[in-house]
């Protein structure tokens, strides 16, 4: 084989690993999440003690609340609030963040609700045809889809006013990084609180 083509090989060859290894990085894009906000008064407020709290039928102590609270506390302090958790203050905190989630499945095929999992506060697949009509899954059985779903409200807590509430939702198949619940708490919080406080009553598709 004359040399010239040798020389060219590891380049080919260098060139297609870099395209697999940018599919391989497209293959498990995240979901977009729908945002809904509300808010009354102006200016919304953007600084102030807070401490979380569980909305009705959660429980403080699950691993579960406190990933979907740590990850609201930490959007809040990037905001401008702080997180009254832990410090030793005279007075109770200027406001109260009520915290709520859900989390339901869909199974796969079904065209109706999701069903819920029991938390909460507040693609088809291909075959082929072989010899007597006998067909087989190539994709292998399709996944459910995990719906998560979460609810924030500042309260005032001098008189228990609702001054800015907002829900974030989204869908991924089952065993999707999305539909961990880390990776999800994290990405829901971040499309609650982005560009907050945000258009009131509009709801948004955030990436």
């Amino acid at each position: 084989m004359p040399f010239y083509m040798l020389a060219h090989r590891p380049n080919r060859l260098a060139a297609a690993l870099l395209a697999l290894g940018g599919l391989s990085g497209c293959a498990t894009p995240m979901p977009p999440v729908e945002v809904t906000r509300f808010h009354v008064g102006a200016p919304v407020v953007q600084s102030g003690g807070f401490l979380v709290e569980p909305a009705t039928g959660l429980e403080a102590d699950s691993m579960e609340f406190r990933t979907y609270a740590g990850a609201v506390s930490r959007e809040l302090q990037r905001i401008g609030f702080t997180d009254e958790a832990g410090l030793q203050t005279v007075a109770p905190s200027e406001y109260i963040v009520l915290v709520g989630f859900d989390r339901a499945v869909r199974p796969a095929g079904a065209a109706r609700s999701p069903v819920s999992v029991g938390v909460g506060g507040s693609t088809g697949s291909y075959g082929s045809g072989i010899g007597l009509g006998v067909g087989i899954n190539l994709a292998g059985k399709p996944k459910d889809v995990i719906s998560t779903e979460l609810s924030v409200q500042i309260r005032r807590r001098a008189d228990g006013e609702a001054l800015w509430e907002g829900r974030a939702s989204t869908m991924a198949k089952e065993g999707a990084p999305a539909s961990q619940p880390g990776i999800a708490a994290s990405k829901l919080a971040a499309a609650l609180f982005k560009d907050y406080p945000g258009q009131s009553g509009e709801t948004i598709q955030v990436p």
